[in-house]
């Protein structure tokens, strides 16, 4: 029973390995800002992590014969204060490889106050990934962003505000443009007006208070441009957690400049569905959203 065990953990331990195809940490040579978490990052319920303080990137790659050149970075949500690394990462990530995307999960460093740092985790991926486009077979203008709940708050807000690059950067990774070419937001946290805004995640982003003029800056429906990339929303009619007005607002706001937006508010479903199945229709929306990105001719 012994031998039978280990050989069994043997198997289990290897399946875990080769999950993703690459793991990178995003910045290796130290980050420029720092969260002051002190303890020890800690995993729960298998998939969820907190106290995260050291940002990475976990790669999944599809095979030769499927690859489209598009690829996604995907935020995991869980209000800025924790990440729910499975159902809105890893299984984001595997479904896209299979329709022949690259999926790269990001486990962003948690705030705590320090609001820069997620959205400098989150540009800095998108460089990374089009740092590494011909080495991963990626189209470097086919590559998106994706987030759910505050994760879609840290991927709007990265889409509202970027760079393209500066060609005189000293880090060769700074040469590369953050702006997203698309965005996929479910059931994202927009604003953080009191309103309709979602207080747990901007408690955590930008601390206690009313720093209107943050406030101002992370409610993302106001940070909208003509140069905001197209965006997929999708979201329940029945989410208690993060009212619908969040996405009704962003796509309002991108109508008055005629973005390309497709969003679908699906009856029931609640918070945090992610990619799993549930017998709803909202089990479908990643076949909606790989329509779509024919439609934009992405794919």
């Amino acid at each position: 029973m012994k031998l039978i065990w280990i050989f069994t953990y043997t198997i289990i331990m290897s399946v875990t390995a080769v999950a993703q195809d690459l793991t990178l940490k995003v910045w290796p040579d130290g980050a420029p800002d720092d969260n002051g978490m002190k303890l020890p990052e800690e995993k729960y319920n298998g998939v969820r992590v907190r106290n995260v303080s050291e940002a990475e990137m976990y790669v999944y790659l599809p095979e030769k014969g499927i690859n489209t050149g598009a690829a996604v970075v995907i935020c995991p949500g869980g209000g800025y204060h924790i990440e729910a690394m499975g159902h809105e990462g890893y299984e984001v990530a595997k479904w896209l490889k299979s329709k022949g995307i690259a999926g790269v999960v990001l486990k962003y460093r948690l705030p705590y106050g320090h609001d820069k740092i997620p959205s400098e985790d989150a540009r800095r991926a998108i460089r990374l990934v089009r740092q590494h486009a011909e080495e991963w077979g990626i189209n470097p203008e086919k590559v998106g962003i994706a987030g759910s709940s505050a994760g879609g708050h840290l991927a709007s807000t990265v889409g509202t505000r970027f760079d393209l690059g500066n060609k005189d950067a000293a880090d060769p990774v700074g040469v590369f443009s953050c702006r997203p070419d698309f965005m996929l937001l479910l059931y994202p946290v927009i604003t953080f007006k009191e309103e309709f805004g979602h207080m747990g995640s901007r408690r955590n982003l930008i601390g206690e208070g009313n720093d209107w003029g943050k406030v101002k800056m992370y409610s993302n429906e106001l940070q909208v441009t003509a140069e905001t990339p197209p965006t997929f929303l999708v979201l329940a009619d029945n989410d208690k957690a993060v009212q619908p007005r969040n996405s009704v607002e962003f796509y309002l706001a991108m109508k008055k400049y005629g973005i390309p937006a497709e969003m679908h508010i699906f009856q029931k479903g609640g918070h945090g569905f992610g990619i799993t199945k549930r017998g709803l229709p909202h089990d479908n929306w990643p076949n909606l959203f790989y329509d779509w990105l024919k439609a934009i001719e992405i794919i």
